[in-house]
């Protein structure tokens, strides 16, 4: 007489919850652009959204928090003159955030922790290098400052957003359109999707494919009918792949382990409403109190909901096991060292006493003057300790005008608001009068 053995796992019993009606973001135009992105970007401050916009493109910036119906006239990042195609939150600081467009180009923003009265309008940087369309966006998981763009063209450039210059241009590695990248865990490696049904691995330094054409999969699971795109999320703190259909109405997961079969069906989460889009929390932003592992946030035609997956436990413990060791927000490397070849793997952070996010920096790109470039025409000299000094002193002065500069910026802000305040008491007094 045989016994049926069951898999032991802990996340066997991992069940998904649609977040109730007060933790939901209502009255959000989302973009009806036909684009296989995600449409949404979020992180432990902020939830952006792509949505409607005229004569151009935009998205909408709103603090976690502010939950509940959005005002119609709330402000939005608007700056590109085509519609937004993917943002991408970066992973070393929460208050910026990058966009790509239709217009052929790339916009990196800083967000500012109060409510904006206006639209946002001016980037940190712009990135312009494509010839036609950006569609995909991905920040190096270690490097500071570097990010991926991808287009229409079939090129992928790297960029260091700190000076706002290319470091890096594959032209040739694909002979049709993009569809996905990825970098691996140091980004060292690229992994990406192309029209012609193949997948690559790619050393982008080098700029090589080093392995592609995989004809026999490691394990092969069938979905089901539906022709939506799929939109994976991949958990590595505990294995689990999350799968996504873009019009779909449900969520299925799996866990990846070492051993054959290798992919093992978890289970499924179904809604009545299909996605038009959705988020991932990074793992600093859940709550660990309540066991919750992952979270989602679903885009609808008109609101934003969160989706919470919770492992149960009785215990009101820290669960170790299910909370390694996970990448913080400080980068491993510069992008220089990056360039040169360094690898570094994330610089890890515990959860034991939840997430606590260090004081946001502010994000400085530095112009390179071409003269700085050029090839001396004399005998190359050392620098003196004069130029040394004199150089520390230009680098001070520069950072107190800079600091300055924000701080005036700030006043104005602050001017702006009272002005507008005023000018409402103002109303108030003569309709009173009237």
């Amino acid at each position: 007489m045989s016994r049926r053995v069951v898999r032991q796992s802990k996340f066997r019993h991992v069940f998904g919850q649609a977040g109730k009606a007060e933790q939901t973001y209502e009255d959000i135009r989302v973009s009806k652009v036909t684009w296989d992105s995600s449409f949404c970007a979020v992180n432990p401050k902020f939830l952006a959204i792509i949505v409607e916009a005229g004569g151009g493109g935009a998205f909408m910036v709103l603090p976690l928090a502010k939950t509940g119906r959005v005002d119609k006239n709330h402000p939005t990042v608007n700056g590109h003159t085509g519609p937004v195609l993917d943002i991408d939150w970066c992973p070393h600081n929460d208050s910026v955030i990058a966009s790509a467009s239709e217009d052929t180009t790339v916009m990196v923003w800083q967000i500012p922790d109060y409510t904006p009265v206006r639209n946002i309008t001016e980037p940190i940087v712009t990135l312009e290098g494509h010839s036609k369309r950006v569609g995909i966006l991905s920040w190096h998981p270690t490097a500071r400052n570097v990010l991926l763009s991808a287009g229409g063209d079939n090129v992928i450039i790297i960029w260091n957003v700190g000076t706002g210059e290319m470091l890096l241009s594959l032209d040739d590695t694909h002979p049709d359109v993009i569809h996905s990248v990825c970098w691996n865990t140091n980004g060292s490696l690229l992994c990406t999707t192309c029209k012609d049904k193949t997948l690559r691995v790619i050393d982008p330094r080098k700029g090589q494919v080093v392995a592609n054409n995989f004809e026999e999969p490691m394990a092969l699971q069938e979905m089901d009918t539906s022709n939506g795109v799929l939109l994976p999320f991949y958990d590595p703190d505990s294995s689990i792949v999350y799968l996504c259909g873009k019009g779909d109405s449900s969520i299925r997961y799996f866990e990846i382990t070492e051993e054959p079969p290798f992919v093992h069906y978890l289970n499924t989460f179904s809604s009545k409403e299909p996605q038009r889009g959705m988020g991932f929390m990074p793992k600093r932003g859940l709550d660990v109190s309540k066991c919750e592992i992952a979270r989602f946030y679903k885009l609808h035609e008109r609101k934003c909901e969160p989706i919470i997956m919770t492992v149960p436990r009785k215990s009101d413990l820290f669960q170790d096991d299910l909370y390694p060791d996970t990448p913080g927000p400080e980068p491993a490397l510069e992008a220089d060292e990056w360039l040169s070849g360094q690898d570094a793997d994330p610089v890890l952070i515990s959860l034991r006493d939840g997430y606590v996010p260090p004081k946001s920096r502010e994000l400085r790109v530095t112009k390179r003057n071409i003269l700085d470039v050029r090839p001396p025409t004399g005998p190359r000299r050392s620098q003196s300790a004069s130029d040394a000094s004199f150089s520390q002193q230009q680098q001070q002065t520069l950072e107190t005008l800079l600091e300055e500069i924000k701080s005036l910026r700030e006043r104005v802000q602050a001017q702006e608001e009272r002005i507008t305040a005023l000018e409402n008491m103002l109303c108030e007094f003569v309709d009173g009068t009237d």
